[in-house]
């Protein structure tokens, strides 16, 4: 039976193309499918479960019939999977064309719903049936592509997300695709409820727990009249029980997201199985590497890896990762690897599956154990395995196993490394009390603990750490790691003031590096050593010592080992009043993302320094009250540089009028770290006029620009170059967004966001209508004029 619904034959009753709930975000999308569907016959929309595609493909199809370009047909194909009841059903949605009359036949759209289950199928029958129709085009929804000749792929993604990180997290939700459909929902059970600033990051951290999946927000949004939105959240853990509330009269598998899942799950192959529920086991992204480690107890998986992982790509099982710079690597949406774990566990190969995942870390990390200096490639391995280093050592924690040792070390050179603060201070001394004394790898968590003191200003307790992995070392005898270790105690030293005997030890940490030869680790002891230099007055020496070593750590050492160099190399020719070089230095070292607010600080200091020396009172007192903040209140640096540090402050403060140099300082004081460096490195005229984040996207401010500007719908589309109907979704998610009622609400509240004397699509003068501003009208979330 067909039923015909605004212009669209659809082969099965149950599947109208007129919806009874509303169409959110995915404008981009259709205007892009739009296009496609000129340009090829064949569009096969991919996605994993729940993500959309049937509703943006029944989107696309009723777009299509409206602007009467075809005569649209639909078959749902979930009930069916006999291969001639399906050619029954395609063709007697199409229709029949009598022999002979292909010239009279119609330009059709033909919508493929649901062809996981039967792509062999479906393929040999368009195979048969697009040639002999030539103005059929046929749209597909499957989580995997049909793989046939002329085949175009759209892979349906996540709804936008918000920034949870960003401070107006508020605005940001209201931008987001993810959040509008969970509002969406909830008001349709819940009509009260409304976004706020207490319940933002609630509803924002729901979304991205769910990985913006439409299906999974939806389930979730219905659950508002029963729980709030923290408590909501809290419970996204136990997702596969708690969200069952789909549509009644939905198919099967769309009633629960654990439905949704299983009916992927069935569909894949043993061997990809297998994998899955072992790439479970890992809250972060992966590469092949990770996956074959987990698979080894699989060797014919190990084997054929990649194409496993292609074809867990392919049927949207899993994610690439977009990093240009670095390798390949993969995700499972949360909701998948919940369900994955599941089915590890109950097939009872959790265990074994942890275990190998702690082994392959273990080899990972093993350079901390046996590098003079640990390589950057390790580094690198170890930030791209941080979430599932950090599970691992947390799981690792309720036991004794050394390994532990080693683990909270390698996130703890992270965390200097990049600059992060999430705990493995922590970690580090739980592994410590817990383990052995004699395990091999207490030196790599002693030296952790040091780095990670030092790092908070803490230096007696550096120090003692620093001093028991020395002495353990040296019982081992002189172990490339030794070396490392007395490079480390060196600089602790440093800090501490004890010159000489820093001294002593960066000269036994470069001896080990020149007997290895390490030149990176000699590079490092060398550019230590010319800081004393240059703080001696021997500054002759501290130059030929840079000269030596700057350009060598430029190529090859990690950026926060480079930091360190650079400020040297400014506090030398600061030292010879080269203002012009000691600002480029101090500005370089910010340049390279200083992993820690101390290595900040540190350069902004020299800066403020700077500019006390070129009679820049003003910027040398902003700068200091910008360190005091991002230092914290703690004593940094050596004492010699806190005492140029204060000959500076000393000397601002006597050139400038008390009132005035205070209201300096506390102008920096008020700055974040972000807006320090941007004022150090001269860009605070940008940062500045920033404005707060836009509630919409860019291409809706146009759009609602030209309503300030008068213009219809048909103008509006003419300037931008597309079609009225998209013109018509812009406005009305531009009123959902904003809550406002009408065109004249939009141009008000779009004049007074931000006026523009000239729009970027400027109408001729004479469509111009100024009284459409909104004179009376009351904008929501605006004052009135004269309110405060």
């Amino acid at each position: 039976m067909r039923q015909k619904t605004g212009g669209v034959d659809t082969a099965l009753i149950e599947a109208p193309l007129t919806q009874m709930s509303s169409f959110i975000g995915r404008t981009d999308e259709l205007i892009e499918l739009a296009r496609m569907l000129r340009e090829v016959r064949l569009l096969t929309l991919t996605g994993p479960a729940g993500v959309g595609k049937t509703r943006l493909a029944q989107e696309l199809a009723s777009q299509e019939a409206r602007s009467r370009r075809y005569e649209v047909s639909v078959v749902k194909l979930v009930p069916l999977t006999n291969v001639e009841e399906i050619r029954r059903e395609i063709l007697t949605a199409l229709g029949e064309i009598p022999e002979g009359a292909e010239g009279e036949e119609k330009d059709r759209l033909l919508l493929l719903d649901d062809c996981d289950h039967v792509l062999d199928a479906c393929g040999a029958l368009l195979t048969d049936l697009l040639p002999r129709r030539p103005r059929l085009r046929v749209v597909i929804t499957s989580r995997e592509p049909l793989r046939l000749p002329g085949e175009a792929i759209f892979s349906v993604i996540k709804l936008a997300l918000p920034d949870l990180n960003s401070g107006t997290v508020l605005a940001t939700s209201l931008r987001s695709d993810a959040v509008a459909l969970f509002m969406d929902r909830a008001r349709a059970v819940a009509p009260d409820f409304r976004l706020t600033e207490a319940n933002a990051a609630d509803v924002g951290e729901i979304c991205a727990r769910l990985d913006g999946v439409p299906l999974a927000i939806e389930m979730a949004a219905r659950l508002i009249r029963v729980f709030p939105p923290a408590e909501l959240r809290s419970r996204m853990d136990d997702r596969l029980a708690l969200l069952t509330s789909g549509w009644r009269l939905a198919d099967s598998r769309h009633r629960s997201l654990r439905a949704s899942l299983e009916w992927g799950y069935e569909l894949l192959s043993v061997a990809e199985r297998a994998l899955l529920r072992r790439l479970s086991v890992l809250p972060g992204g992966f590469g092949p590497d990770t996956a074959s480690a987990l698979a080894a107890d699989i060797p014919e998986a190990v084997s054929v890896m990649p194409e496993i992982l292609i074809g867990l790509a392919a049927k949207s099982v899993i994610t690439p990762l977009p990093d240009a710079d670095g390798p390949t690597r993969f995700r499972l949406l949360e909701s998948m690897r919940c369900f994955g774990h599941e089915m590890l566990v109950a097939q009872g190969e959790d265990t074994a599956a942890y275990e190998r995942l702690t082994a392959w870390l273990a080899t990972v990390s093993l350079p901390l154990r046996g590098e003079a200096v640990v390589p950057a490639g390790t580094l690198g391995t170890l930030e791209r395995e941080y979430a599932n280093l950090t599970q691992t050592v947390r799981r690792l924690s309720a036991g004794t196993d050394e390994r532990q040792l080693l683990l909270a070390g390698a996130l703890a050179a992270v965390e200097v490394a990049s600059g992060r603060h999430t705990g493995a201070a922590g970690y580090v001394a739980h592994a410590l009390n817990r383990t052995a004394r004699a395990s091999v790898y207490r030196s790599v968590a002693l030296e952790a603990a040091a780095a990670l003191a030092s790092r908070e200003a803490d230096n007696d307790a550096a120090a003692r750490w620093a001093d028991e992995a020395v002495a353990l070392e040296r019982e081992r005898g002189g172990t490339p790691l030794l070396g490392r270790l007395l490079l480390l105690r060196g600089t602790i030293r440093h800090l501490r003031d004890e010159r000489e005997a820093s001294i002593t030890d960066l000269e036994e940490s470069l001896s080990i590096g020149l007997k290895l030869g390490h030149d990176l680790l000699a590079a490092l002891c060398l550019g230590h050593i010319a800081r004393h230099q240059v703080e001696n007055g021997e500054l002759g020496s501290a130059e030929q010592t840079i000269r030596r070593v700057l350009p060598a750590l430029r190529r090859r050492a990690a950026p926060h080992r480079l930091h360190s160099m650079l400020v040297t190399s400014g506090a030398l020719v600061l030292e010879k009043d080269e203002l012009t070089k000691a600002e480029a230095y101090f500005a370089e070292a910010l340049r390279v993302l200083p992993a820690h607010r101390s290595d900040t600080a540190a350069a902004v200091e020299g800066l403020a320094v700077t500019a006390a020396r070129a009679h820049r009172f003003d910027r040398c007192l902003q700068l200091l009250g910008a360190a005091e903040r991002i230092h914290d209140g703690a004593q940094r640096g050596s004492m010699w540089w806190r005492c140029r540090v204060h000959e500076a402050r000393e000397t601002a403060l006597r050139a400038l009028p008390t009132a005035r140099a205070e209201a300096w300082l506390d102008s920096g004081r008020s700055l974040s770290e972000r807006e320090a460096i941007s004022l150090a490195l001269g860009h605070e005229a940008e940062l500045r006029h920033e404005r707060p984040d836009h509630p919409l996207s860019s291409r809706e401010r146009d759009v609602a620009e030209l309503v300030v500007e008068g213009l219809t719908n048909r103008q509006i589309a003419a300037r931008m170059h597309v079609s009225v109907r998209t013109v018509e979704t812009h406005i009305r998610h531009i009123r959902t967004t904003l809550g406002l009622r009408s065109r004249a609400h939009i141009a008000a509240w779009a004049a007074r966001w931000q006026p523009k004397t000239t729009a970027q699509f400027a109408p001729p003068v004479e469509t111009r209508m100024p009284q459409v501003r909104g004179v009376g009208i009351r904008i929501p979330g605006r004052p009135r004029p004269g309110e405060r």
